[in-house]
């Protein structure tokens, strides 16, 4: 055998051979996240696990997330996505976000709840969008409408129990459009606002005391757990999990959410969602629809925070800067941090940061709710 010919057999046998047209599609679409996460720096922690578990995923002939009899044969990402498909992963990135988390600007600020309540919207428009394709069943539309909340673990946690066919295609939604909330929320902002709206510089909020920080989460999770009892596993860690932070008496479990348990989680977590991300699978009619549905509900979820906030504003004789209401999408505190950034730029004396920080963690409440609403209704 001369030497070409083993060339030829190598590369016969070799990824390059083998890869197809969706394979390629989607390693062009990781590199486009790669390049947002590491270049533009759109919430790298997030994309970039994201893009970079798309791009093993799609690698030909790999079979990182090949699935055997046996667990133990499985491609490695494979046995990490259990985490993911069983709702841990999602329970316990909940637990970091609670002890990362401070609901005084909530407490401080009641009205917040409106806000947040409002940014839900998007999920009933991309509910009734879906519903209306025909091409989903009413508990996979609820999946999918959550997407609009802005909140990768509770779309995971609600996709695993109404629509597990769809796990995939609405996970990466979900952490996709969280992680681009830089690039997608602010055109929608300036839309809708006026610039003497965004100008408005709001009152410090009063100091909360230690007691009502640590009676809000056992009252949160209480009154919503049996309201909506399948609501418990997501809002009990995430207010275990602030528990810590505001008790006082468990500094070193509160580190450990905060940091290490969330940064282990969050690679795990972002990686296999990336990688469920399978050419064959996800380059289907029903998987763009998904995408496109997905979207539009993030942007409904925008605007019916700002419009409520506009309201709001008026109500108050201009007390309220209506940009807060942006802030209700549940993805904490990248939303409020958004808000901040776009009035700064039109006040540089403002500071929205805190005040955005009310409607921003009522909807982590608000979008969990919407959730248990749903499993009550179709699971």
């Amino acid at each position: 055998m001369n030497i070409f010919a083993v060339f030829g057999e190598l590369l016969a046998q070799s990824g390059f051979a083998a890869i197809t047209w969706q394979e390629a599609v989607m390693l062009l679409i990781s590199f486009v996240l790669l390049y947002m996460a590491i270049v533009k720096q759109f919430e790298p922690l997030l994309l970039l696990p994201i893009a970079f578990g798309m791009f093993l995923a799609n690698l030909p002939l790999a079979g990182l997330m090949n699935e055997a009899d046996h667990w133990y044969q499985s491609g490695v990402l494979r046995i990490m996505y259990s985490g993911v498909k069983s709702s841990l992963f999602p329970c316990l990135i909940f637990m970091a976000v609670g002890a990362m988390t401070d609901f005084g600007p909530l407490i401080a600020n009641p009205v917040s709840l409106l806000l947040g309540a409002a940014a839900q919207f998007g999920i009933y428009v991309a509910f009734m969008l879906a519903n209306a394709t025909g091409l989903f069943t009413p508990g996979e539309c609820a999946a999918i409408g959550i997407i609009g909340g802005a909140d990768g673990p509770t779309a995971i946690y609600i996709a695993n129990n109404l629509a597990p066919d769809l796990v995939a295609p609405i996970a990466v939604a979900a952490y996709s459009y969280m992680a681009l909330i830089p690039l997608i929320q602010p055109p929608i902002m300036k839309a809708l606002t006026t610039k003497k709206e965004r100008q408005i510089v709001m009152k410090q909020l009063r100091k909360v005391s230690k007691v009502e920080k640590v009676i809000f989460p056992v009252f949160v999770v209480l009154f919503c757990s049996l309201l909506l009892p399948s609501v418990a596993p997501l809002l009990g860690m995430l207010m275990l999990g602030n528990l810590f932070r505001e008790s006082g008496v468990t500094g070193r479990l509160s580190d450990t959410a905060q940091n290490a348990l969330c940064n282990i989680v969050t690679i795990m977590l972002g990686t296999t969602v990336g990688a469920t991300a399978n050419g064959e699978i996800f380059l289907r009619v029903q998987t763009l629809a998904i995408i496109a549905m997905g979207l539009l509900a993030f942007a409904f979820a925008t605007v019916g925070g700002i419009l409520v906030g506009k309201l709001l504003c008026v109500l108050t004789h201009g007390k309220i800067n209506p940009l807060i209401g942006s802030a209700g999408v549940s993805a904490v505190p990248m939303a409020a941090r958004v808000a901040q950034t776009v009035g700064a730029k039109e006040n540089p004396t403002n500071f929205l940061l805190m005040h955005a920080m009310g409607p921003n963690v009522a909807g982590v409440i608000g979008s969990a709710v919407a959730a248990g609403y749903f499993m009550l209704m179709f699971k």
